[in-house]
């Protein structure tokens, strides 16, 4: 398989990886909230669902990689509005999440209730990570 093709495969798979892990588990909190559970919230770092959370650092960690090998061959440069967007946007998110990562992990172990900054900082890294999607499918000059 050529260089650049399994880059831009392995790049949309950490995205999409990303995007589904983020909403399987938004999902499965929801619910569980809908259904009378208070504690699905606190719950979320528990195993097996700590395997969705490695997955989705794993996919977090190799996205730049894969993005700047791609951008590097493809000979874009660095100072495109579209790829410094994308760059801010992605460290942005990617502290959003760790922090978020972070205040669930105090939850868990401290079990109370997860406040609105909480479920904030979920849907602002979320809707981060799909306006970067859509600025590298869209590509604009």
């Amino acid at each position: 398989m050529e260089t650049l093709t399994a880059l831009k495969t392995a790049h949309m798979v950490a995205t999409v990886v990303v995007l589904l892990c983020a909403l399987g588990l938004g999902i499965w909190v929801w619910r569980t909230k809908r259904n009378g559970d208070a504690t699905a919230a606190s719950r979320t770092l528990q195993s097996p669902r700590v395997f969705i959370w490695l997955l989705m650092g794993l996919a977090l960690l190799s996205m730049p990689f894969t993005g700047w090998w791609m951008v590097h061959l493809v000979g874009w440069p660095l100072g495109k509005t579209w790829l410094l967007a994308s760059s801010v946007l992605y460290t942005v998110a990617a502290l959003a999440w760790f922090w978020l990562l972070v205040r669930l992990n105090k939850v868990r172990k401290t079990p109370g209730g997860v406040g609105k900054f909480t479920f904030a900082l979920a849907l602002f890294s979320f809707v981060c990570f799909v306006a970067i999607a859509g600025l590298m499918g869209a590509k604009p000059v």
